[in-house]
């Protein structure tokens, strides 16, 4: 019986190493984006965007179609998990020098996705499950014949094979991102110097970590070093090797890269990046972002007069003041900048939505036609932003619409995956929204995809039991 057991415990170790080693994948393709936490800024957004256009076109991709997002994790890493998403780390922008650097990095994950990696990589676990299947069966075999020793041998042949199997062909696909991702860079005319320093940098940490540098054998992705290697001829060879980043990219990049240090670090971590004596615009920005975290409004707010002294009409820093105002609890003086940065900024529905969140915020009936007006907008350009689809709910149930209150409520909680509560202001929705509508149309379409997976939540659950 003893015998009898021991290929399932080979089975289930050779199991347990492939998704030990699916969760450091190439693409991180087995971790649910969803389940970290994103981080929305319209400026980010918009960077990203400008940044990776010419690199999405020459992938053949439209940059409509391609989105960037922004995923709070202090890993220097990037990865994509289907569809045309890049998503990249706050980590990594941190570690990043500039622009040219990230660029590199984008082009890489489009590699991934032009390339369809994120499909095929069934076909590496198709390939490891059938050789380990194949020596269950023989090592089994052996086992029954009375060589138990020879059926573990065949098994633990079996299993290395396995794992080297995938791993060989996840080192494919990583190295086709790296030649793809070259190839977009030379189309676009962009320098390969920053994807050369970003490995250097990754190499520094194997470095740090005591990785073997002579052989890649045994990991997902090629060492550094092999990388840096194959690619450093081509990008010096290449025309745009010595062309500089645009200046304005470069310089927006830096007020990002400042301002996200200054949202998700330790305040006195930023102070101390940024000290005082700077008074360069990332650095007041970075400052201001610290002061407010720590609940100093007043420096906060002396930081930010100062960027818009230099620059009166930037949509981003009113956008800050105003934030600021709101938060610090001021949202009938947060309005002025708002307004002003909306008008300024009209096809960013972030913006949109703060400043239809502080017109509700003013609890003044005369603000809210405006603030629905706003948030509509808002949601007509982007209707993934559950804040927004929060704050129209509000409106509704102020005016008494009881209906469509639900449906913004529905929208939200389907957005943030709690299809229990989705379903059941779905159904509300339905029961005060004339039936046949639009809107009457998408509660209906909500409720169906909440009762999916509530049921296959439930399904999960039995398999667990």
């Amino acid at each position: 019986m003893a015998e009898a057991i021991r290929p399932r415990r080979a089975w289930g170790s050779f199991i347990v190493r492939l998704l030990m080693l699916l969760s450091l994948s190439f693409a991180m393709m087995s971790r649910p984006a969803l389940a970290q936490s994103i981080l929305r800024d319209a400026e980010t957004e918009s960077l990203f965007h400008d940044m990776s256009a010419p690199l999405v076109e020459a992938a053949g991709l439209r940059p409509k179609d391609v989105e960037i997002v922004l995923i709070h994790d202090k890993s220097i890493n990037a990865f994509v998990a289907g569809g045309q998403v890049v998503y990249v780390h706050s980590g990594l922008i941190a570690a990043a020098d500039n622009a040219n650097e990230v660029q590199g990095v984008i082009a890489h994950e489009l590699g991934h996705i032009a390339g369809g990696h994120v499909v095929r990589f069934g076909e590496g676990m198709k390939m490891a499950t059938g050789i380990m299947l194949l020596s269950l069966l023989l090592g089994a075999a052996a086992m029954a014949a009375g060589a138990g020793e020879a059926g573990a041998g065949i098994l633990a042949a079996g299993q290395q094979a396995a794992l080297g199997k995938f791993l060989a062909f996840s080192r494919v696909q990583e190295s086709s991102a790296d030649q793809a991702g070259a190839s977009y860079l030379h189309k676009a005319g962009i320098s390969g110097r920053g994807s050369i320093a970003f490995f250097k940098r990754l190499q520094n940490q194997e470095f740090r970590l005591a990785i073997p540098q002579e052989d890649s054998y045994g990991r997902t992705h090629p060492l550094s070093g092999e990388r840096i290697q194959i690619l450093e001829n081509a990008y010096k060879n290449d025309a745009a090797w010595n062309t500089k980043t645009d200046p304005a990219l470069e310089d927006r990049f830096q007020r990002v890269k400042a301002k996200l240090a200054g949202f998700v670090e330790d305040p006195r971590t930023t102070l101390i990046r940024y000290p005082e004596t700077d008074k360069s615009v990332p650095a007041r920005y970075a400052r201001a972002y610290a002061w407010h975290k720590s609940a100093y409004p007043d420096r906060s707010m002396a930081e930010v007069d100062s960027l818009l002294r230099d620059r009166p009409n930037d949509p981003y820093f009113l956008e800050l003041k105003g934030q600021v105002l709101l938060e610090s609890g001021h949202p009938e003086e947060a309005l002025a900048s708002l307004r002003d940065a909306v008008s300024r900024a009209p096809d960013q529905p972030l913006i949109s939505a703060l400043f239809g969140h502080a017109l509700i915020a003013t609890e003044k009936p005369d603000n809210f036609p405006e603030a629905k007006k706003v948030l509509r907008s808002a949601i007509g350009r982007d209707n993934s932003n559950p804040f927004a689809w929060y704050q129209l709910g509000i409106v509704y149930d102020r005016e008494g619409d009881r209906g469509r209150a639900a449906l913004a409520t529905a929208e939200r909680y389907n957005l943030e995956g709690v299809p229990r509560l989705a379903l059941a202001n779905a159904e509300h929705a339905m029961q005060n929204i004339a039936r046949g509508t639009p809107d009457w149309i998408r509660a209906q379409d909500i409720a169906m995809v909440s009762r999916t997976a509530i049921s296959r939540e439930g399904k999960k659950g039995d398999g667990v039991k």
